[in-house]
């Protein structure tokens, strides 16, 4: 059988973590990989209709600036040219933003999985080309007029229209090219053959913005994919966590359950278990007293007394886990009254000075005077005294000295603390010990029982009181264990109950 790692025995059952987060990641980059490979354009399918829809988004809201800037340089023209030269060109251009403006509205209107990427990718394109070309029919109208200022109004046109369609076709490179290839192959044809300075100039400054308006629109392109990229992982980190809440909500659902059902079967079997007990220790204190009553029966006396002792400490580690199981499933309720911490402090000791003496230790008490009562649990509180006591008694070696303080906290509230001289615990072990089942290295080296149940039960009664709990240890120092309530629970600081009044005769 191989060896278990203290890991594995850490972690428990279940898969583990790092794996589980590498076979994520693999199986991620298996459904990108899929997906690039289904792709026309190398990206993920997902980012390619998203692509698709920035388009017609843009040209959607884009349409109605593109119209009005139409009809602005129509009105201009006609500064140069006739009207009814004009009205062919403005038709051409409105009927080709019409169509990109339509086929736009129909692809928004399509279900995600419905739209076939390609087909879409090639209408846009062809669309554009058109605008395009309408745009560029513009030259015809201006072909034959040399007056002064008409080359520069033509050419600023056909840059704007270049760098509106830049702008509002840079997701889809295809169309963008397609969009503005027309309006290059137009000017070039415009100043064909003129030797001018003026259409020198003119030429190459449309040329250099066109190369410009290339490369703007290839980062503009980088851009649009790196943000949907961004916002496809970030939605995906948001599935993942609301997955995770998911299942962490369904774990947390199956543990109360199976926390209540935990309690139910100890709450049943408490009877149970006790009933055989009270029998066990009922006869086995009947034979070391009655029937094994001579020197010649001492071994069965010692025997019956170890049958006793043993059952004692099966009925103190049920109480104990039912305790423990009560206060966990938040079902342990306290009987609240006033109360004296030193008195339940002097009781206590006076409870276990035998056991201290049978060892030879010295217990002492350091309590200030004048303490006022408080509102707590008398059972929950002199029981926790009670195991913070029998620990040190366990624990500190013959001739040792335990001393027992009761005061005001600086707060306002009161505390109790028991010191002893014992051996102490190691600072690592100290989280082990206050853990369920905890039991440190002295516990195991002395042979001393023990549940491990009783600091984790004191802990659990005093944060139902609202108070503290604190323990400071060290080797060969010593250990000390405070336990504190808050000054809410002092008497003197609770607020008086309201005097009856009296109804005027």
């Amino acid at each position: 059988m191989p060896e278990v790692t203290a890991e594995q025995v850490q972690r428990g059952r279940g898969p583990d973590p790092t794996a589980l987060a590498r076979r994520k990641l693999v199986t991620r980059e298996v459904k990108s990989v899929r997906e690039r490979l289904t792709s026309s354009t190398g990206l993920e399918r997902a980012f390619d209709h998203e692509l698709l829809r920035v388009f017609a988004e843009y040209r959607m809201n884009g349409s109605v600036g593109t119209l009005v800037l139409a009809i602005g340089i129509a009105a201009a023209a006609c500064l140069w040219v006739p009207v009814y030269m004009v009205t062919p060109w403005i038709g051409a251009v409105l009927l080709a933003t019409m169509i990109i403006v339509v086929l736009s509205r129909r692809f928004l209107s399509h279900h995600t999985g419905d739209v076939r990427i390609a087909r879409w990718r090639r209408g846009f394109a062809l669309a554009e080309g058109f605008h395009g070309i309408s745009w560029a029919l513009i030259l015809l109208v201006f072909a034959k007029v040399d007056a002064p200022g008409a080359k520069v109004f033509v050419t600023t046109t056909l840059l704007i229209v270049s760098a509106l369609t830049v702008m509002l076709a840079a997701s889809i490179p295809m169309a963008v090219y397609a969009g503005i290839v027309p309006i290059m192959i137009g000017i070039a044809a415009f100043f064909w053959g003129r030797t001018d300075m003026d259409s020198l100039t003119t030429a190459v400054m449309a040329a250099s913005a066109q190369l410009f308006f290339v490369f703007l629109a290839n980062r503009l392109y980088s851009s649009s994919v790196s943000t949907i990229a961004f916002r496809a992982e970030k939605d995906a980190l948001i599935a993942e966590l609301e997955t995770a809440n998911a299942n962490s909500d369904e774990a947390r659902r199956k543990a109360e359950e199976a926390n209540l059902a935990k309690s139910r079967f100890l709450a049943t079997m408490s009877h149970e278990l006790r009933t055989p007990l009270n029998a066990i220790l009922g006869f086995s204190e009947v034979m070391k007293n009655e029937v094994f009553g001579g020197h010649a029966n001492a071994a069965y006396k010692e025997y019956s007394a170890d049958i006793h002792g043993s059952g004692q400490h099966l009925l103190e580690l049920i109480n104990e886990i039912l305790d423990l199981s009560r206060i966990e499933a938040g079902k342990y309720e306290l009987n609240e009254e006033a109360l004296s911490l030193a008195d339940i402090a002097e009781d206590c000791r006076h409870m276990l000075n035998l056991r201290a003496k049978a060892k030879s230790q010295i217990i002492r008490e350091a309590v200030e005077p004048d303490l006022p009562k408080v509102w707590a649990d008398e059972r929950a509180i002199r029981q926790v005294v009670l195991n913070i006591l029998s620990n040190a008694i366990k624990f500190t070696p013959p001739g040792g000295e335990i001393t027992i303080k009761v005061g005001w906290t600086a707060n306002g509230g009161q505390y109790v603390s028991v010191a002893d001289t014992g051996p102490g615990i190691p600072e690592d072990e100290i989280p082990v010990v206050l853990q369920t089942f905890g039991r440190g290295s002295l516990a195991i080296k002395t042979a001393e029982q023990g549940s491990g149940l009783g600091l984790p039960i004191v802990k659990g009664l005093i944060d139902l009181h609202g108070g503290g709990f604190n323990l400071k240890s060290k080797p060969r120092a010593g250990t000390e264990v405070t336990i504190t309530l808050p000054a809410a629970r002092v008497m003197d600081t609770l607020a008086a109950l309201p005097e009856p009044t009296t109804r005027a005769a």
